[in-house]
This record gives C-alpha cells, sequence and structure tokens, in this order.
C-alpha cells in the first residue's frame, strides 16, 4: 500500500485497515492546490476563469433522498421516526454491502479529510471523509472544519463516510431502492454512499448525524443559516433549498455565522460547517455580491456550464441542471464569524417559496404559530433540488428538513418552542415565493423588497407597525415596512381575480391541515395556530 504520507504505516493507515479498508493507495488531508491538481490531472473538472474548480456530477445533480437509509439496530429502533423518509434497512445488509465497498477499495486510490462537524469545540464530532474522487475530498475540505495541525495528529474520527462513485448497490439482496444509496449505522459510526457524484449527499449525510445525536445532549439542531449584527444581534433563517437561506443570511451590512446548519446550545448558537453551499442559478454580481465574489481559486463549482474557450462560466444556463451549486469556505466572504459561534438569537425568519402566490410577502408568528409553521415545514421544491423536480411543487418538509431529521418532529418543535420562551425571540415567515398569482402567472417576489422586509423585522422597525388578521392562513399582516410598498404587504391585493383568490388560498390552507395529521396527537394550542378553512 503506498500513501502520500511516506512507506511507513501511519496511525491513520492502521485506522483503515481496522476498518477492514486497504486501498491501493491514499492521499490524506492534502492541500487546495493539490486537490485541484488531482481533480484535473485525472480529468474530474476544469478551471474556470475566475480560479474554480468545474465538475459535472452526471446522471444525479440533486439529492436522492428516495435512496437513504437508517440502519434499524437497537440504537435506533425505538426512537427513530419511521417511515417514507427515514427507511429503514437491516444490519446483515449494511454488512454485505460494506463487505463488497471494503473489497472494492483494494484497487483503488481514495482520498482522505480529517476534520470535525461543530465550531463548538465542546460539541463538534471529529469525522473521517474517504472519497474516490480528489474533488470530492476538495468538497468536504471546503464545506467542513479544518483541524489544525496539532489537532490532526490527535484525530480520531467518531463517525466515518465511505464513498465509492462507482459503487452499484444490487436492490434484489441489498435491500435498497436501486443502485444509489445513503446508509447511516448510528451504532458503528458509519456512513456508505455508493453510485452518485452529487456531493451534496456527503454534506447532508453528516447534518442527519447531528440531527440524531445533538438532542441526547439538549441542543437544538437547525436546518438554518446565521448572521449577525455589529450589536450582537444574531438572526437565524430556516428554509428548504432554494427558499435563500444563503442570499439573505449573505448580507453585506451583516457578519455571516453559516448558511445551513447550526446548533442551538444553552450558550448560543454554533455553525456545523465551515464553508458554504450556495445555489447560483442566475446568480448575478450586483443582486449576490458575497457569493459571487467568493467564487475563486479552490471553490467547487457544481454543473455550471462553462465557455469551452474562455471558461467563463454562465450563471443563467440550466443545461445540465437548474440546482448549480458553488462550495467555498467561510472565509471567502469577508467579514465571516470564524469560529462562526454568537449569541441567543433575537429574531428568527421562517422562508418559503410559496409557488400558488397566495401567502404574505412577511407575517409575525407567535410562538405556537412558529412551533405549527415549523412542523409543517411548507415550501415549494424548486427544481433541480432533487431528481425529477422540473418545476416548482408544494412539499411539506417537517422542521425545513425532513430528509435530514431522523426524529420525530415534535421533539424538534418542543425545542424549538422552549428557545423561543426563554430568550424572547421574535419570529416572521416570509414568502419568498410568487405573488400576484401563481408560478407561470404571478411573479417573484423582489429580492430587494424582501431583503427590506428582513432589515426591518432585525432592526425592530417591524415592533411599531400595525398588523392585521389574515384569516384564511391565521397570519398577522404588517401594514407597513419601510421601503416595501404597502400594497403588496396582503397577497390578495396583487390578485386581479379577488375570488380566485380566495379558491388558491383556501385549496392551501387545506393541504396545511390535511398535512398537519400526520401528526398525531398535538397540542391543541399548536393546531389551533395554524390554516383555517372558514
Amino acid at each position: 500500500m503506498k500513501t502520500s504520507l511516506g512507506d511507513k504505516l501511519t496511525d491513520e493507515i492502521n485506522f483503515l485497515s481496522e476498518l477492514g479498508i486497504e486501498p491501493k493507495r491514499i492521499f490524506r488531508n492534502l492541500s487546495t492546490a493539490e486537490l485541484v491538481e488531482f481533480s484535473i490531472k485525472t480529468n474530474e473538472g476544469v478551471l474556470s476563469n475566475k480560479g474554480s474548480l468545474v465538475v459535472e456530477t452526471g446522471k444525479f445533480t440533486g439529492r436522492s433522498p428516495d435512496d437513504k437509509f437508517i440502519v434499524d439496530d437497537k440504537l435506533t429502533h425505538d426512537v427513530v421516526s419511521w417511515g417514507k423518509i427515514n427507511r429503514p434497512i437491516s444490519e446483515e445488509n449494511f454488512e454485505n454491502i460494506y463487505s463488497r465497498m471494503k473489497a472494492t477499495c483494494e484497487n483503488k486510490t481514495v482520498f482522505i479529510f480529517d476534520g470535525y462537524v461543530g465550531a463548538d469545540e465542546e460539541n463538534r464530532i471529529p469525522i473521517r471523509v474517504i472519497t474516490d474522487k480528489a474533488w470530492h475530498c476538495l468538497f468536504s475540505t471546503q464545506i467542513f472544519i479544518r483541524p489544525k495541525s496539532d489537532e490532526l495528529r490527535e484525530h480520531t474520527p467518531i463517525y466515518t463516510l465511505l464513498s465509492l462513485t462507482d459503487f452499484r448497490g444490487r436492490p434484489e439482496s441489498d435491500g435498497t431502492r436501486s443502485e444509489t444509496f445513503i446508509i447511516l449505522n448510528f451504532s458503528k459510526g458509519i456512513i456508505l454512499i455508493g453510485s452518485t457524484s452529487y456531493a451534496g449527499e456527503i454534506k447532508k449525510a453528516f447534518f442527519s448525524i447531528m440531527n440524531f445525536i445533538l438532542p441526547k445532549k439538549e441542543i437544538f439542531p437547525m436546518h438554518c443559516s446565521a448572521n449577525i449584527g455589529k450589536s450582537g444581534d444574531t438572526c437565524l433563517f430556516f428554509g428548504l433549498s432554494g427558499t435563500g437561506k444563503t442570499t439573505l443570511s449573505a448580507d453585506p451590512h451583516r457578519f455571516l455565522i453559516g448558511d445551513d446548519e447550526h446548533g442551538w446550545s444553552s450558550k448560543g448558537i454554533f455553525n456545523f460547517e465551515g464553508g458554504c453551499y450556495a445555489k447560483c442559478i442566475n446568480l448575478k454580481k450586483e443582486k449576490e455580491p458575497q457569493i459571487w465574489n467568493a467564487i475563486r481559486f479552490g471553490t467547487v463549482m457544481e454543473n455550471i456550464v462553462v465557455d469551452k474557450i474562455t471558461r467563463e462560466p454562465d450563471f443563467d444556463n440550466n443545461r445540465l441542471t437548474e440546482n448549480t451549486r458553488v462550495v467555498y469556505p467561510l472565509e471567502n466572504i469577508p467579514g465571516a464569524v470564524i469560529p462562526s459561534i454568537a449569541t441567543h438569537p433575537q429574531v428568527i425568519i421562517f422562508l418559503t417559496a410559496d409557488a400558488f402566490g397566495v401567502m404574505p410577502p412577511i407575517s409575525k408568528l407567535t410562538k405556537n404559530g412558529a412551533m405549527y409553521h415549523f412542523m409543517s415545514g411548507y415550501t415549494s421544491k424548486l427544481a433541480g433540488t432533487e431528481r425529477g423536480i422540473t418545476e416548482p411543487k408544494e412539499t411539506f418538509s417537517q422542521c425545513f428538513g425532513a430528509p435530514f431529521m431522523p426524529l420525530h418532529a415534535s421533539l424538534y418543535a418542543k425545542m424549538l418552542g422552549e428557545k423561543i420562551s426563554k430568550f424572547n425571540t421574535r419570529v416572521f415567515l416570509i414568502n419568498t415565493g410568487w405573488s400576484g398569482g401563481p408560478y407561470g402567472i404571478g411573479k417573484r417576489i423582489d429580492l430587494k423588497h424582501t431583503r427590506s422586509m428582513v432589515t426591518s423585522a432585525i432592526n425592530g422597525e417591524l415592533e411599531k407597525v400595525k398588523y392585521i388578521k389574515q384569516d384564511i392562513f391565521n397570519l398577522l399582516i404588517p401594514t407597513s415596512c419601510p421601503n416595501v410598498p404597502s400594497e403588496i404587504l396582503d397577497p390578495k391585493n396583487t390578485w386581479n381575480d379577488k375570488r380566485e383568490y380566495e379558491i388558491t388560498a383556501k385549496k392551501l390552507a387545506s393541504l396545511f391541515i390535511s398535512n398537519f395529521e400526520k401528526f398525531g396527537r398535538t397540542s391543541q394550542e399548536i393546531k389551533n395556530a395554524g390554516p383555517k378553512i372558514i
């Protein structure tokens, strides 16, 4: 066995041997430049004129949630919320797949990233990512928290992820749905990924791990972005992919803590990651300057079309997918908070991209209303974020991240409610979707107006205005908001056909009510805070 560390077997190599993984050649924690060189040398990608590595992920340009499984064993059997989202797989099937993957590694060169998930040193977990792609290792290097040299010498992973992009499952005998699989084994601390090159699976697998282990430590895990102002006022942005978490948290007037995954402990909040994974279809420098300027050498651009000669990226081109992405380290954002730890949030913003065009651009939520909408997790899933999604489609993803939440939604909602009460956090629901009609008829709400709403929510301006009750959705709508046309605040005003608005709004409200029935016995106070059909 050859390694990049010399001929002598190191503790790290011995660790792999203990797992039964003995690759042909190992490269561990290479520098960004070395990983870029490897990727280009092996034709994994090319350089853009911005200096970033450009790669294509092939068949899979988004996550494959139907191919994700959790090993059903003594640790998980009675605590995981099993169902369509959290699918069980047997210990025997896991071992069969794992055994074949280890055998496959014998003829492979693999790349290892050792680092951490969690900026809070008291609550972080040491991880190891083993991949057969140099660019996947570069992705891991940029998205997770990189160890210092002295930490690296003492690094012992608690969770190890093995990803082989060309390894295919056998559905007829493995218990998988297809040749593709993402399998989490909490008891053994092993994650297996096969037959997909979409790097988002690596990132989200570790998010799922944190969502399982942190509640036991009374830490609230959250699918949200976060930033902080000069006065120390922290704000959280919850929302599914494509709703604007990354865009709205990258505010040049505030400091970025993180763009996607955080924990809320008794001390405050902390980022799980050391980088950002931004969606960049239709990216414009004038609209999102921080993300635009973050794209430079060392970043990875996924499925973004570039000119073959000039290598200039065409961010408007969706030939490969709508779900074009770029991953970059936090330090590429000016003023980013590193280590990414902050105070208890004063404001929480739930983001939804409503394709019906009937949700208010902004509304204020009570604690029970916040718990209701958190459990509901309504948005319109945008094209490209998952396989088969070609246009916006309504969805309810509990906790704004159902595919990554192994436990029951009520447990996470209870933690949210307790935090809101303890720290007097204000909560708002913002629609970044359509207005004046549904998708195809109405228009997407102007980003500059959404930014103004966010600013007013954070700085307390919306505490000074009057509110009206929207009966169907049971929401409090402000009658005014600085730098936002007042006529768009009540969505009914933006529709030409008011009767059609009522019909469409009631249709969405009925979907809310029907969806909430799946939670079974839930506090009546929370149920009463949701939409009503009058």
